[in-house]
């Protein structure tokens, strides 16, 4: 599940290594002192794109849980024949190697 982005998000986004502390989702304690804190304006403006973003999207938050699984899909293109004869050969020897019980 796709969760919308937050505060923390948001710095991560302009200082990906930042070290730092949220207190009251408010005040924001640096820890880093290599590498200079952003500004509360620069984490709002962050904010708001990744929220434009996320909301864009929201057709992908809603298609993800619905799909089958990437493992279930691949299992249906293997018995629909969909593999070259190599990846079937490969798919078919771990498949006798490790039989269903």
């Amino acid at each position: 599940m796709i969760i919308k982005p937050t505060k923390v998000e948001a710095i991560l986004s302009l200082v990906p290594n930042a070290d730092f502390a949220i207190y009251d989702n408010a005040n924001i304690v640096w820890n880093s002192h290599d590498v200079p804190p952003v500004t509360n304006e620069e984490i709002d403006a962050e904010l708001v794109r990744l929220l434009q973003e996320y909301d864009r999207n929201q057709y992908k938050h809603k298609r993800q849980p619905e799909y089958p699984s990437i493992g279930d899909q691949l299992d249906d293109l293997f018995h629909a024949g969909a593999f070259s004869p190599e990846m079937t050969a490969k798919i078919q020897a771990v498949k006798d190697k490790y039989p269903k019980v």
